[in-house]
């Protein structure tokens, strides 16, 4: 113990005194360049400055103040010890007085400049897109055959509309009757694509308005809402909604308002005509938005007039639940596909005495739509098209008319397409495939099927062919591949019975291929 206390270094003992006096002078030099006080700049700033003079001229007065400056000194007397009292006391009193160093802040502060916001113009509350208006006016036809395209084509709006002239009367009369007595009610109208259903409708939507121009008729609003245009069922809450009221909601909250509107007495509304085409995309699987379109016409206060169409002749009884079938009632109207002497008086008709056409030309159009479908818009597109080429080819043989070669070349082109090719060339199971799809669609009314539906029409389609039925990865097999040449719309990432299939071409042009083959 001893000899570690020996080699154990020594250790300077720095008298308290000392270090309290350096904190002052550090303390007075700090405050110097910040805060200047009278009293800092009396006591140590000036003890500081006498205490370096007197080092610098080396003079005797050093010794006195080494007691109180130099470290290592034991010499107290009287003048020291006064001295530090009275440091001690102008410490405290300094302490107390003295204000808390802080950094110095300029005054003005800089600030950053904003940004110029460019005013732009307010929208209006209810701005619609506007057409810019014709600089010239459009140009009439220079020929016959260009004017008889003009006229052909399915967009154009015809005087009037020939061989649904008993349609037209029925839906007029029954739409008259409701306004008349300011009831409600709701009819059904069937008929296979390109009949006529919703042009025969809309004429007598302007035939009543026009009644209305003329004070025969009370006031109607009408609506009408398309099926094809929803990206889902229920939005058919909020477009009738906005309709009626001009605001918009969501779809639950405009059906609870719709309820109400319809539940509750109002005299002095007027009645309400709405027409839903494409009532089947409308089917849900509680068919709760077709429950409520049929059930609400038959409130007394409610005064709506349905009118609903659809491709399917006994959609009610196919696809609709009892209760929503009974709501529908009995008032129904079937459109019948049109024969080629009716095909004949549309052509004509549209052509308005115009003499575009050989009268065998009319005659073979209309028997080749009729016989594979009796559509309309078909044999229409096929005229326009013949149009076309016998103006193409007016250049070269110098014939005004449209003859039996230019429609021949006009329905090979359209029905000999790549998916007609594509679907001619097709294995057997394949072309089996899309003949249950066929048939699945028949059956349900709707344009989509899931895998286990078509699955089972091609097991009872080989077997009435005669075939062996391919098993289920077979079966899928021939559906993947069939989506992959575009000829059927399958569902993405999921393989299964409950895969769903579309067509993505017509059902006529399907038809017509496995016709011919």
């Amino acid at each position: 113990r001893r000899k570690r206390s020996r080699t154990s270094p020594k250790q300077v003992t720095t008298p308290k005194s000392h270090f309290e006096t350096c904190s002052e002078e550090e303390d007075a030099a700090g405050l110097k360049d910040v805060t200047e006080t009278p009293q800092s700049q009396r006591k140590s700033a000036q003890k500081s400055s006498v205490l370096t003079r007197q080092q610098l001229r080396g003079g005797g007065d050093i010794q006195e103040n080494d007691a109180t400056y130099v470290p290592g000194k034991n010499i107290h007397d009287s003048s020291s010890s006064e001295e530090e009292d009275e440091t001690a006391e102008d410490d405290k009193s300094t302490k107390k007085s003295r204000p808390i160093p802080r950094t110095p802040c300029t005054k003005t502060a800089v600030k950053t400049p904003r940004t110029p916001v460019s005013k732009s113009p307010r929208t209006p509350h209810l701005a619609t897109p506007k057409i810019p208006g014709r600089s010239q006016p459009p140009r009439k036809p220079g020929s016959v055959l260009e004017e008889a395209r003009l006229r052909l084509h399915v967009s154009a709006v015809p005087e009037s509309l020939p061989c649904r002239e008993q349609e037209f009367q029925d839906i007029y009369n029954y739409v008259e009757s409701k306004l008349i007595d300011g009831t409600g009610g709701c009819m059904y109208i069937s008929g296979v694509p390109g009949t006529g259903k919703t042009a025969t409708v809309q004429e007598v939507i302007r035939s009543l308005q026009r009644a209305v121009e003329e004070d025969e008729l009370p006031s109607f609003q009408y609506i009408e809402i398309n099926g094809m245009k929803l990206t889902d069922p229920h939005q058919t809450y909020v477009q009738i909604f906005k309709m009626l009221t001009g605001q918009k909601a969501t779809a639950d909250h405009a059906a609870a308002l719709l309820e109400k509107r319809f539940r509750t007495p109002a005299p002095k509304t007027e009645v309400t005509v709405l027409l839903v085409d494409e009532l089947d995309l409308l089917w849900t699987r509680k068919q709760n938005v077709m429950y409520n379109l049929f059930e609400w016409p038959t409130h007394k206060q409610a005064k709506l007039i349905v009118l609903t169409i659809a491709n399917t002749m006994d959609l009610p009884e196919r696809i609709m639940m009892n209760r929503v079938a009974s709501r529908l009632g009995l008032t129904r109207m079937s459109f019948q596909p049109y024969t080629y002497k009716q095909l004949q008086q549309i052509i004509t008709s549209r052509l308005n005495h115009i003499k575009a056409f050989d009268d065998d030309a009319i005659q073979l159009v209309s028997r080749k739509v009729a016989a594979l479908s009796g559509d309309a818009r078909r044999c229409l597109d096929i005229c326009r098209r013949a149009t076309e080429i016998a103006e193409f080819s007016n250049h070269k043989t110098g014939s005004r008319l449209v003859g039996m070669a230019h429609v021949m070349e006009a329905l090979e082109e359209m029905f000999s397409s790549p998916y007609i090719s594509a679907v001619r060339h097709a294995s057997v199971q394949e072309q089996l495939f899309l003949r249950a799809v066929l048939a699945e669609f028949r059956r349900s009314g709707l344009e989509e099927a899931t895998f286990q539906q078509i699955n089972h029409q091609h097991v009872a389609l080989c077997r009435m062919e005669g075939l062996a039925p391919p098993n289920m990865s077979e079966t899928m097999a021939v559906c993947l591949r069939l989506g992959a040449c575009r000829l059927l719309l399958v569902e993405p990432s999921k393989n299964d019975l409950y895969l769903r299939v579309r067509l993505n071409v017509s059902q006529d042009d399907i038809m017509f291929a496995l016709k011919e083959e």
